[in-house]
């Protein structure tokens, strides 16, 4: 089941989407999955991230292709850390490169994991009872500010738009076995299966909910394979202009352009 959220009439809607067609939802999905018997066009709507979350916890380093290029050993218990909210947007939406660091912003494809109820110290065999589905990520991060001017990572993870998730949540997935790729301006810059994650959705699940209240709505961000820019000779940042894909079997394709400030001032006017 692929569960949509979109703008619709001036409203924010969930629905059930099928091929083309959308079956509405009475309400949002973390709550219940009730139709109300009414279908519309997907091309009448405009896609909204697929979910407005309480919290985004991040996973570093837990491909083991990403943790060989960035000349880091296997972390031996996840890595994690956090991203603010302000920084969702849905497909379609600019990322928008920060006037306070805009020279080397990065991407990254990632597996995001949405919860469905409240989860708090549950075993793995039970972890991913908690999961309503997965979705498209991509962990935009101002390297700059990561790697050289702070000692931690929020800031460089937390600008508006860094966070960039859709279209869908698939319900439906095996999240071991998933194709996972990054497409910049048509260009393939990682491509990866899930299979090669240090830690499974089921651990981070568990793991996650020993030390935090996983709450409705919350999403993993699961980490990213081998192929990011600041890692790339000569290094590879977005520029205004760019088009990046995020590319995930059995759940579809995430589509964002890249602006500057400047830019989405004009476009705002």
């Amino acid at each position: 089941m692929k569960l949509v959220c979109y703008r619709y009439q001036e409203r924010t809607c969930w629905g059930i989407l099928e091929d083309e067609q959308i079956e509405m939802l009475g309400t949002s999905p973390l709550e219940e999955i009730v139709p109300i018997g009414r279908r519309i066009s997907s091309r009448e709507v405009k896609l909204l991230a697929p979910v407005n979350p309480p919290n985004i916890i991040a996973i570093g380093l837990n491909y083991r292709s990403h943790a060989e290029e960035s000349e880091m050993k296997y972390p031996d218990r996840p890595v994690v850390f956090a991203k603010t909210t302000n920084s969702v947007i849905g497909p379609g939406d600019d990322i928008i490169l920060p006037s306070m660091a805009p020279d080397e912003v990065d991407y990254e494809a990632e597996l995001a994991v949405i919860i469905g109820k409240k989860c708090k110290e549950v075993d793995e065999r039970h972890a991913l009872d908690y999961v309503l589905g997965y979705t498209c990520g991509n962990d935009i991060s101002a390297r700059d500010c990561q790697l050289r001017q702070d000692t931690q990572w929020t800031r460089a993870k937390s600008f508006d738009t860094f966070c960039p998730l859709g279209p869908v949540i698939e319900t439906s997935l095996n999240p071991l076995d998933l194709s996972i790729e990054l497409r910049l301006n048509g260009k393939v810059m990682q491509k990866a299966n899930t299979s090669d994650m240090v830690f499974s959705c089921k651990e981070l699940v568990s793991y996650l909910s020993q030390c935090m209240t996983l709450l409705p709505g919350t999403v993993i961000l699961t980490g990213t394979p081998s192929g990011v820019g600041f890692t790339r000779k000569p290094p590879v940042f977005l520029r205004p202009g760019d088009l990046v894909e995020v590319e995930i079997g059995g759940i579809g394709s995430l589509e964002n352009k890249v602006a500057s400030t400047s830019q989405k001032g004009m476009n705002s006017t």
